[in-house]
């Protein structure tokens, strides 16, 4: 143990002897990176009209091709995961019992591909069963199955398509049509004739032709007699009871799926479906309706879109009105009211160029995407008022050009390096690791528009910036660009001319305040330039000096010459507040526990609500309010909520079924389950001729085909087997079959069926028999957690990774330690609060979650690098200097962007309700960390203010403090060592 020490001493000497060199290539690195960027800042400067005028006609360009707009049609690809067991499920059911193939009766929950006309019938009063209403649904009935279609609407060409033509036929050539007409058929021919009225059993019922028929998903709100002539309450009987009453009723009309012309027919018999359905329900104001295509998800889905488009302008407007405000100051000159509304047009420029590039690229649009405006919209507000917040300190006796230089190499390197975490969050979630396309599509399009905004900031914005700053150099109005006259001449003016045209001279400041040595330097302009190099001789001194264009801004040394205002009246209203009292108040000792104690609410909260957490894989839940899809799911949801859909079990491999132990195997799995099943029909036809069920295959076989597939009551099931040919003279084989499930559910259906979905695959796997499960609501179901929550890790993984890597760029490594900090706080208490506030975890509020994290970035990056980029002083200083310069502009733009959120939550939409309520609660938490969670923390958290401050210590600091001199002619540097 004694002999490790002198080794363990050895390497902490070598890491010791590394680290100067690491901050040191940190350093250069560093420095190279702002010197491109000041270069860059020049170049804009001396082009003005060319990068100003560039984005422009390119946006009008690419506008042009908004004739190639398109919008998705295929909701299910974008809602259910890409790749997942249930779809290849799904396609073999489809290849081995396709929807066109079945001649008998079909289960309006299991077939749904393919287009469809769909109503719930519900009565104000009484049951659906009651003759009067019964006469009046078999009537709808009656319509529906004689309403004709004509296509083309005009022309010679036309023609005229009725339900009998596009339906599904039969093995008779005759429309199949749900069980619960024909047994309500038969209650009006019994009716009519005065015979007693035969028993309707619930769910599964017998037909007159003895065939036996599940009518659970077309009978709701279901009152059963009981044993002693008793109500039941709904859904609380027994198997096969009588019904005594019925709140609601199902119909479902399938069309038949062949492609081509014949599918444009079908869309418009679904638009007549639904106009003769509202028709019909103004003439029998006593029934409700609820009809429901298969084009309806898609075109709810899609009007959500509609219905954003005012609320969009009121939002671009409302951040309009509010940018102007936040760029605005008493003094006119100094004042930037235009810069507000050029950043917006810069962003909606960049919105423009972004859709024209994909309207040329064949892509379509879905309402996800209304979440894209408001993703460029917060980080191009951040660069922005950044850009113009590093403005106003740059000193005011430069020219423009060096001006814009100097905002680009303090800003853009921040601003380069948040839209680098939009880029790298945006991009791994839309690679091909993530599993939803919904959010693939969203993650590319808004990384598309990121980079585009980048570019426009950075040659539009500055251009105008650049015109602004000429503006101001001229002393002109920085609202109507008239020159604004000196005092003298503006003493003889009304008062409201004063107030409007006030502003403050350069040579007046310099007369009222004069400096008084060194020490008071400050006092002639609060923005001049402070270098501090880490020089150890003279001539590196001069060196940098010589070279004075690249002196960049630096965060004042001396406390009272940081904190002096000669002006206070030409301060931004924020800027004041921050300055004189936000600041102290939240550096307080007192506040500093209260902060933390609030932060620690927080942190339960937010845990509350993350361990309650649920899915949402409920497309109704994406849907514009009001519409079809979600009147029809509610009324579903209320009548038709006491069974499963049908599940279909099929067994895709040829089995034994005349074995004994299978059949006891099929009949255990079946168990506890409403079931439509032909084997144990066939077990009890067998029983019933006192057969043995255990027989022989070819005389398993040749039962089956010949004597039971024959009778009337069993004739259906000749659909449920596909039987495979031997040789000649042998009973072909049994290759596939299915048998239909219902289970008993309550009111957490979709949970349920997750549940049941699992048991069944894991029974699959030990089970002898080789068979699957599948209903179309399983596309949605099947790892739609993993589906949704993988680019959520992702993004994670990557923001972690790029901030490991950015280390690397900044000088104080520890800022992307806070930063990767803060954004895992945030994420975490959006993703609490979303939940506490009723959100549930689907595709459009992961797609919030993922442009949380570089919108929390763009929020509180700035803040960290400013303070850590300090030294020399205490924590307490360095809060409030990084709060005045960093923390005004991202409370500027949050104010802005929160503005524009408003209107969106007037939306009627349930997509654009989790929009809002995401987005304003990723605002929330920002602002939180930005303005009160970090400037506590970081009074009393790493990284330190002392360090490179030891007296005599090797390679001491030295401090060039550059005063400003005033000649006849020009401006000088007078370089003085401190």
């Amino acid at each position: 143990m004694l002999g490790r020490a002198p080794r363990l001493s050895a390497r902490w000497e070598r890491l010791e002897r590394l680290e100067p060199r690491a901050r040191m290539l940190r350093q250069v690195l560093h420095a190279g990176l702002r010197t491109s960027f000041h270069a860059l800042g020049r170049f804009v400067a001396g082009h003005p009209v060319f990068f100003a005028s560039a984005p422009v006609l390119l946006s009008i360009l690419l506008g042009a091709s908004f004739s190639r707009y398109r919008v998705e049609e295929d909701v299910e690809s974008l809602l259910a995961p890409k790749h997942s067991l249930a779809k290849i499920e799904g396609n073999l059911v489809g290849s081995l019992f396709p929807v066109n193939r079945s001649k008998h009766a079909l289960y309006s929950d299991l077939q749904t591909p393919g287009r469809y006309g769909r109503v719930i019938v519900t009565t104000r009063k009484g049951s659906v069963l009651d003759p009067v209403h019964l006469d009046t649904i078999l009537k709808l009935h009656r319509q529906i199955y004689q309403m004709q279609v004509t296509v083309p609407a005009t022309g010679l060409n036309s023609f005229n398509y009725s339900f009998s033509y596009l339906c599904l036929p039969d093995d008779k050539n005759i429309c199949i049509i749900d069980d619960i007409i024909r047994a309500m058929e038969e209650i009006q021919s019994a009716r009519a004739s005065n015979r007693s009225v035969p028993v309707l059993r619930y769910p599964i019922t017998q037909l007159a032709d003895g065939r036996q028929a599940y009518i659970g998903h077309q009978l709701g709100g279901v009152q059963g007699w009981g044993p002693s002539g008793t109500v039941r309450a709904q859904g609380t009987g027994a198997r096969g009871e009588g019904v005594r009453s019925a709140r609601a009723l199902q119909l479902t009309y399938y069309l038949q799926a062949r492609g081509g012309p014949m599918d444009r027919v079908a869309i418009q018999w679904e638009k007549a479906f639904c106009a003769e359905l509202q028709h019909f329900a103004a003439l029998h104001p006593k029934l409700v309706l609820y009809p429901s295509t298969s084009s309806s998800l898609r075109t709810d889905f899609q009007f959500s879109s509609v219905l954003a488009r005012r609320p969009l302008l009121a939002s671009l407007g409302v951040c309009g009105v509010l940018a102007i405000l936040c760029c605005s100051m008493r003094d006119c000159v100094r004042s930037k009211p235009w810069l507000g509304l050029l950043a917006l047009l810069s962003i909606t420029l960049s919105g423009l160029t972004a859709a024209g590039i994909l309207n040329l690229t064949g892509a379509t649009y879905n309402s996800t995407y209304l979440g894209i405006p408001f993703v460029m919209l917060g980080h191009g507000l951040f660069g922005s008022f950044e850009m113009l917040s590093s403005w106003r300190r740059t000193r005011e006796d430069q020219h423009v050009k060096e001006r814009v230089a100097s905002v680009f190499e303090d800003v853009m390197l921040r601003f380069s390096g948040s839209t680098m975490l939009h880029l790298m969050t945006l991009g791994l979630a839309a690679s091909p690791l993530t599993n939803m396309e919904a959010v693939r599509l969203f993650c590319r399009t808004a990384a598309l528009a990121v980079t585009v905004s980048y570019v426009y900031i950075l040659s539009f914005y500055s251009s105008c910036l650049v015109f602004t700053g000429y503006l101001e150099t001229g002393y002109r109005h920085g609202c109507f660009c008239r020159r604004v006259p000196k005092p003298d001449r503006l003493d003889s003016k009304p008062a409201w001319y004063r107030c409007l045209m006030y502003t403050r001279y350069q040579d007046e400041a310099q007369t009222t305040n004069p400096p008084h040595g060194v020490s008071h330097a400050h006092t002639l302009n609060p923005n001049l330039t402070h270098t501090h190099p880490h020089t150890t001789n003279n001539s590196d001194v001069h060196a940098h000096v010589a070279n004075s264009v690249h002196t960049h801004p630096h965060p004042l040394t001396h406390s009272s010459t940081a904190s002096t205002d000669p002006q206070p009246q030409d301060s931004h209203l924020l800027l004041g507040c921050v300055r004189r009292c936000y600041g102290d108040w939240i550096t307080n000792t007192y506040v500093k526990p209260f902060v933390v104690l609030l932060y620690l609410v927080y942190i339960s909260f937010g845990l509350m609500g993350f361990l309650q957490v649920t899915q949402g894989s409920d497309p109704s839940a994406l849907v514009a309010m009001d519409t079809a899809t979600v009147l029809y799911t509610r009324a579903q949801q209320r009548y038709f909520s006491s069974y499963s859909p049908v599940i279909g079990f099929y067994i895709y491999e040829s089995a034994p079924y005349w074995n004994a132990s299978v059949q006891r195997d099929l009949l255990e799995y079946a168990k506890g389950f409403q079931r439509i099943s032909w084997l144990e029909a066939y077990l009890n036809y067998l029983a019933d001729r006192n057969q043995s069920t255990s027989q022989p295959r070819e005389n398993f076989t040749r039962t089956l085909r010949h004597s039971f597939l024959r009778e009337p009551q069993f004739a259906h099931f000749a659909d449920d087997i596909i039987f495979a040919e031997r040789g000649q003279g042998e009973e072909p084989d049994l290759a596939a079959s299915r048998i239909f499930l219902v289970a008993k559910t309550t009111e957490n259906k979709r949970e349920e069926m997750s549940v049941l979905l699992d048991t069944l695959r894991r029974l699959s796997l030990t089970s002898r028999v080789r068979f699957l499960i599948f209903n179309p609501s399983f596309v949605y179901l099947d790892r739609y957690a993993a589906a949704v929550s993988s680019p959520l890790r992702h993004s994670l993984l990557a923001v972690l990774f790029l901030l490991g890597l950015s280390s690397l760029a900044v000088m104080e490594p520890l800022v992307s330690v806070w930063l990767g900090l803060t954004l895992l706080s945030v994420q975490f208490g959006v993703l609490g609060f979303m939940t506490l506030w009723g959100v549930e975890l689907d595709c459009m509020s992961v797609l919030c979650l993922i442009s949380a994290l570089g919108h929390s970035a763009d929020c509180s990056g700035p803040l960290l690098c400013g303070f850590a980029s300090g030294r020399g002083e205490s924590r307490t200083r360095w809060v409030r200097v990084a709060l005045e310069r960093h923390g005004v502009p991202s409370l500027q733009a949050l104010i802005c962007y929160s503005a524009a959120l408003v209107p969106v939550g007037s939306v009627r939409s349930n997509l654009t309700h989790t929009l809002f309520r995401c987005l304003t609660l990723t605002a929330g938490c920002s602002a939180l960390h930005t303005l009160a969670f970090l400037p506590t923390l970081l009074t009393f958290l790493p990284p330190s203010k002392s360090r490179g401050h030891r007296p005599g210590g090797e390679g001491q600091r030295q401090e060039v403090e550059c005063v400003e001199m005033n000649d006849s002619t020009r401006v000088v540097d007078q370089i003085t060592t401190v």
